[in-house]
This record gives C-alpha cells, sequence and structure tokens, in this order.
C-alpha cells in the first residue's frame, strides 16, 4: 500500500494493490476511529452508505474486531437511503443488516433507519428530527464551525460520475445549505426517490472515508482528487467533499487509482 498525500484539501489519498489488502486497511482505519471516539466522548457514531462498501467492511465481522470494538457504544446512520420497504433489494439498510450488523452485537436500539412508510420528503424530514434530538444529547457531536452535526465518521462511496451519497453531478440538491437531510425524487440512478445528507452536514464529519474500487471510476476519482483537473472536475460532487476541521481519506484499489498523477510513483 502507497500512503499518498494530495494538496489542496483532498486528503490523504491510500491506495491498496488488493480488495483484500483494502478491506483489511479499512477495517484498521474504522477500529481506531472507534476507539478514539469511545475513549473521547463515550459513543461513536458512524453514517454508512450503499453499493459495494459494505462488502469491503467484511472483516470487522471477524477476528480481532468481533472482539477488541466496544460495539455497544456504536450509533448506526446512513448518509443516503433509497426510499423503498426496508426488505427491498435496493435498501440499503437491508444491504448493511444482510452482510454487517446481523452479524454484529451492535445495540438495535442504536441503529437509525429511515421511516421507509413515508414519502421521500417525509422521510428526509423525520430522520433530520431524529438526527436533531441526538445532537441535543450529544449521541452525535455539533460541529465546531457550525450548528450541524459532526459525525464521528461518514462513510461514502463513489459512483463512476462521481456522485456520493446520493448528491449527483449538476443536481440542485447540492446547493442545500440549510437543511442537514434533504430528498430527492429524480434520482439519476434507480430508483429515483432518495434520501441524503447534504454536503454542509458531510464537510462537518470528524472524519469522512470515501472508498473507490475499479477501473470504471478512475476517471472519476482523478477529478476529484487530483490537483489542477480543470472546471470538468469542480463540478464533481466527490470534489465537493473538503472537511471544514475534520479528516478525509481516500481508499482506492489500484485500479481505480491509475489515473492519479501519484499512481507511476506506486506502480514503480
Amino acid at each position: 500500500m502507497a500512503l499518498l498525500e494530495s494538496k489542496k484539501d483532498r486528503g490523504e489519498v491510500r491506495i491498496h494493490e488488493s480488495l483484500d489488502e483494502l478491506s483489511t486497511d479499512l477495517a484498521d482505519y474504522i477500529a481506531e476511529l472507534s476507539e478514539a471516539s469511545v475513549k473521547e466522548r463515550g459513543v461513536f457514531a458512524i453514517a454508512l452508505s450503499g453499493g459495494s462498501l459494505i462488502g469491503l467492511m467484511r472483516n470487522l465481522c471477524g477476528a480481532p474486531y468481533n472482539k477488541t470494538v466496544d460495539w455497544s457504544k456504536w450509533y448506526i446512520f446512513w448518509a443516503d437511503e433509497r426510499v423503498v420497504a426496508k426488505n427491498h433489494v435496493d435498501s440499503n439498510y437491508k444491504l448493511a443488516k444482510d452482510h454487517l450488523l446481523s452479524k454484529l452485537p451492535i445495540v438495535p436500539s442504536h441503529v437509525h433507519s429511515i421511516n421507509d412508510s413515508l414519502t421521500a420528503e417525509e422521510a428526509a424530514n423525520e430522520y433530520e428530527f431524529v438526527i436533531r434530538q441526538l445532537v441535543r444529547t450529544r449521541v452525535v457531536n455539533v460541529s465546531d464551525v457550525s450548528d450541524c452535526p459532526k459525525f464521528d465518521l461518514i462513510l461514502l462511496g463513489m459512483g463512476p460520475d462521481g456522485h456520493v451519497a446520493s448528491l449527483f453531478p449538476n443536481h440542485s440538491v447540492l446547493e442545500e445549505k440549510n437543511e442537514w437531510v434533504t430528498f430527492i425524487t429524480t434520482s439519476p440512478k434507480p430508483p429515483p426517490e432518495r434520501i441524503t445528507f447534504t454536503l454542509p452536514v458531510i464537510n462537518c464529519a470528524a472524519n469522512v472515508a470515501v472508498v473507490v474500487t475499479g477501473g470504471g471510476k478512475a476517471e472519476a476519482a482523478r477529478l476529484a482528487i487530483d490537483d489542477d483537473v480543470g472546471p470538468e472536475g469542480l463540478v464533481l460532487p466527490a470534489r465537493m467533499i473538503q472537511p471544514a476541521v475534520g479528516k478525509l481519506v481516500w481508499f482506492l484499489d489500484n485500479q481505480a487509482g491509475s489515473k492519479l498523477k501519484s499512481f507511476s510513483q506506486f506502480s514503480k
């Protein structure tokens, strides 16, 4: 693995030779943040996304993490969710439950998913209300620079178009500054109705990790990470992930990182 420091607040870039190596590093990273947060605050508030990210977290279900991590202190949220039934194949909740949460001793009441009986707008409003209540009790911390929540870790994937959470390129939702959770009904990727954290909430997190794998995402990774990429890079939602105070880390496999300027140093 190579650790590459990128310029202009693009965070730390970790390129891995294999998915197994990436999964191991990701589990270590999450476990270390969990331990630090529990020591400091007594809880660990983590927001998940969907897609291949959940499978890459699989090492957390085995030794040593299943014994060493204090799972009772975890509070689970979703940075975005599809507005479908919880048992629907497109549900991010179902994906996480089937492949991760059901294998870990997490307190059921600490798992905060959306109300799947509501419309997209209602679900977004209710989810924000839930988070606001937990900020008041400091289960979720509050930002140092605004009134936004400060999650201990927000985990994101990235699409080939550079979208993160359900923040898609050139979508009006990217301009949302006041809401913590918003909704869309015109997602360019099915299903069309989704709720999502807004950019201010993501950028107020203590830690943000973006996990990107596969050659099909290499160009988007280049535009999101490299310096001097031109105007086409600036409109990518992934490029807009710029934590105000927190730390940003990119987890890439060598295919996703293959177009980065610094990749040639890694591959020698």
